[in-house]
Order: structure tokens, then sequence, then C-alpha cells
């Protein structure tokens, strides 16, 4: 390989310079929002790409919406106590959290069939599909614990103790699974195939991690924490947290857009806070975008390049939370 002259050198670093500044530049906003029939609650929700369908955790349910015409276009009932849903393309399969009677409830992805029901621990809320053991993980909230799945076999292979309740994780999708440990503030490594943990390390100065998400490329994870208001940003090879970053109250997830070099966290109060990425180490806050109330979890469509939000209105009565009727939409963004 030649070497490159000092001008050359000095030319690309002024390039990708250009080309982070032009990502931060652009500003996201609201462009639309999709009403969805029902009353009841949610939480996670994840978009099947090849088939651009948007799955949504919703009540006892998990609603179906067609992005194309955006319109419901199925539903699978009978999954009490959902949280989330991981999508295998290549098995047409589909895998939800049902917490309330600690199981992950199989799919068809064509059909949206029920096939199986597969017990978990106690309370399983955030679901990872991790394609290099071709396992799904289930994060029992109640449980304190990890349960790994085979994909192909709907079997459960393994349980991981963990030291506290965890929530989102990720995969380096080289066998290594990133997760959050809620009431410890902490984040848990650990070996996909062997089960066994490699490292836990603190997050501090974030408090109560619910998002989290990864930048494969330059190794850093993004760690949303809700209990202090921060987007956490570390590096994985040693656990370092590198960057802090103000956030909006109640957040719940984070996104992390490679192309634009953005970390988004969604956050109940309201709004979006984008985090632009100048360099693996440096970090800033370039946009507070108002949202709506509630919309604290969020996913992103790479084919679309837009994020999705689900909302509703909530009220107050006998201290019980109560989802005003008619009220649940998702909120569309984009630049």
């Amino acid at each position: 390989m030649k070497k490159l002259t000092p001008f050359f050198v000095a030319l690309f670093l002024l390039a990708m310079q250009n080309s982070f500044a032009q990502s931060a530049s652009v500003k996201y906003k609201v462009i639309k929002t999709i009403p969805v029939e029902g009353n009841g609650g949610w939480d996670y929700l994840t978009v099947d790409k090849p088939t651009q369908r948007l799955f949504i955790s919703h009540g006892t349910c998990v609603e179906v919406l067609d992005l194309k015409t955006e319109k419901l276009i199925g539903q699978i009932p009978n999954t009490p106590g959902v949280h989330g849903i991981a999508i295998v393309n290549a098995l047409n399969k589909g895998f939800i959290t049902a917490g309330r009677i600690d199981s992950v409830i199989v799919f068809d992805l064509v059909t949206l069939q029920v096939i199986d029901k597969v017990s978990a621990g106690k309370n399983p809320d955030a679901i990872l599909y991790d394609a290099f053991s071709n396992r799904i993980f289930t994060f029992n909230g109640k449980g304190n614990s990890v349960t790994a799945i085979d994909a192909k076999s709907n079997r459960v292979v393994g349980t991981l103790p963990v030291s506290g309740k965890p929530e989102a994780a990720v995969s380096d999708g080289k066998g290594k699974i990133f997760c959050n440990i809620e009431d410890k503030s902490t984040v848990v490594k650990f070996d996909a195939l062997s089960l066994k943990i490699d490292a836990e390390w603190p997050l501090e100065p974030g408090k109560e991690p619910t998002g989290l998400d990864i930048d494969v490329k330059n190794n850093r994870l993004f760690a949303a924490c809700s209990g202090s208001q921060q987007i956490i940003v570390m590096d994985v090879s040693n656990g370092k947290p590198v960057a802090a970053l103000h956030i909006g109250e109640g957040c719940d997830g984070i996104i992390f857009i490679p192309g634009d070099h953005n970390a988004i966290s969604s956050n109940g109060e309201g709004t979006l806070t984008v985090v632009h990425q100048n360099s693996a180490d440096d970090y800033n806050v370039v946009q507070t975008l108002p949202t709506r109330k509630n919309a604290r979890t969020i996913t992103y469509d790479e084919t679309t390049k837009r994020i999705y939000l689900p909302t509703a209105e909530v009220t107050t009565q006998n201290g019980k939370r109560i989802i005003i009727p008619g009220s649940f939409k998702i909120l569309v963004v984009s630049k």
C-alpha cells in the first residue's frame, strides 16, 4: 500500500470533518402521526425491514402495521405483559416476550400465527436476536437473569444469572452481548455461546440505564440513563466511559444511526435528544426535538431512514394510569 503524503492526509481529514458537520446540521422533525386502534399500554416496537412492517407491543397483543399503507394488517393476540419483539427473517419467525406468563411467544412471520410458547425466566422484558450464535436472548426483569433460546429449535439452551434487573441489550455481531443492569447502574458483557460473564462495568455518572445501542465500527456503547438524565458513551473494549451528555426526562429508548453519526434518545417528557458523534470520543447535543408526552420508546427503519415512537394520552384515576381511549398513535420522525 502506498503511503499518503501529508497534503492528502490533511485533505482526507478535512473531508471527514465536513461530512460529520453536514450530518449534524440537518435537523429531524415529526413528519406525521399514525393512529392505531386500542387503549392498552405499550413498550417496545420493531421494524421488519424486508416486509416494511412495524410490530408494536400494545395492551395484551402485538399490532402489525404495514408501513407502506400505514394500515393495521394483523395482530398476535394473547401476549399478556408484552414487552419486546425480535424478528428472525432467515427462519420466518418472530419472538415476543410475555412478561406476565414468564414466556416467549413464537409466531410465523407470514401468517402471524402462534407456533410455539417457550418458558423463560421471571418477567421477560427486553429481547434480542444474535445472529452470531443464532440465539434469542430474553432479559428477565424480576428474575435477575438472561434466558438463551436456540432460534431454530425454540429450546432453552441456558440461563445466565446477573447482578440485578436486566434492561435493554445489544450484540457486537462477534459473539459478545452487552446488557444494562438498571438497578445497579452497570453494563454486563457476556459471551453469547458460553453464557459466561466477561465483565461488569459501572456507568458512572449514569444512573438507572434503560435504552442501549452500539456503534460497532468505533466500539462504543450508548446507554440512556433515565435516573441521571444522561447518555453515557462507553468504550466496549475496556468499559471506560468517554462522554456523558444531558438528555430529557423519562428516557426509555435510544438508537444510534451510523450514517448520521447520531445517537438519539426518546424521552417520556415529550422530546428527542440528538447527540452528534464528532469522533469516537467527542460528542455534543445538537438538537432537542419536541415530540409528544409519553413517547419514551423508539425504533429506526434503515430502509426509509425514519424513526418511530409510540405514544398516547394518559391520565390518572384513583392512583392508576389510564390510557385515554382513541389516543394511541405512532409518531414518525425524519429529516
